[in-house]
């Protein structure tokens, strides 16, 4: 380890000043370069590369013991600390799961409409059944949020808005925006989860005026809306690691989107963070 610290630096530093420093002679300094790299030493640098590629095809998401597992499928024997050391050396480390960020405040006053889907997400023709929820994203200026609504029919998003504050606008936008662009007739079934942006009066309004049915989730039960909540989870998965430059950015790139079918909206969210 000393003579490889001191080939590092021995462009700024005279060899002679390093090896006294280190204790070290310098006769066995200019010896061991003679000598070359070590077999471990060459296997290393060909683990390097491989760790290198198996960290960028994860999209820079995984650390140690992910590429570890992913060298031992690929019938590597190396040992975790080796791959972790290893990855030091190359500065690479894998996503660090952000705070958990709370979407959902159903402690409020308005009235809970039952849960009239009851789990049952398939329907025999479009504008029929609609779910809808709010996630939130990281970029690198903080936090934005995104309410969606979905068409259990086709799973296409019908409805969409992205804000940096999470009130009963960012679900009304949503809303506003699916009843533009589909029109759905009287007797739809709208389910969502208790949260005041959908038990609020303004967004209640809203559904009555266009003959539309509410359903919402139990207490506490993120399975009543399994596919809003499945779409968000793959939508945050896929996400680059360090988020978007700035929340405008990706507010920008969301709303060039048209409204076709979920992995399409996957693909272009990806694009633009």
């Amino acid at each position: 380890m000393r003579f490889r610290f001191i080939q590092t630096e021995k462009a700024i530093y005279p060899v002679r000043v390093l090896c006294r420093t280190l204790a070290v002679s310098c006769a066995g300094f200019y010896a061991w370069c003679r000598r070359g790299l070590s077999l471990r030493a060459q296997q290393d640098a060909v683990l390097k590369v491989e760790i290198r590629a198996a960290h960028a095809a994860s999209g820079k998401r995984y650390g140690s013991p992910r590429i570890h597992a992913d060298l031992k499928a690929q019938d590597q024997h190396v040992g975790r600390k080796r791959v972790a050391r290893l990855m030091r050396e190359e500065s690479l480390e894998g996503q660090r799961k952000r705070r958990f960020r709370v979407t959902t405040d159903s402690r409020h006053s308005h009235p809970v409409a039952a849960n009239e889907l009851k789990r049952n997400f398939t329907t025999s023709s479009p504008n029929k059944i609609w779910v809808t929820d709010i996630t939130y994203i990281w970029t690198r200026e903080g936090w934005m949020y995104l309410a969606a609504i979905l068409d259990l029919f086709s799973r296409r998003v019908v409805g969409w808005s992205i804000d940096s504050h999470i009130d009963r606008s960012l679900a009304l936008d949503a809303l506003a925006m699916a009843l533009k662009t589909r029109r759905p007739e009287p007797g739809l079934l709208h389910h969502s989860d208790r949260g005041i942006q959908y038990a609020s009066v303004e967004y209640q309004s809203q559904l009555q005026d266009r003959g539309i049915i509410c359903s919402m989730s139990r207490k506490g039960d993120c399975w009543d809306n399994a596919v809003a909540e499945s779409f968000f989870s793959t939508l945050r998965k896929r996400s680059r690691p360090g988020g978007s430059r700035n929340w405008w950015i990706a507010r920008i790139g969301f709303t060039s989107y048209r409204p076709w079918r979920i992995a399409s909206l996957k693909i272009e969210f990806r694009m633009v963070r």
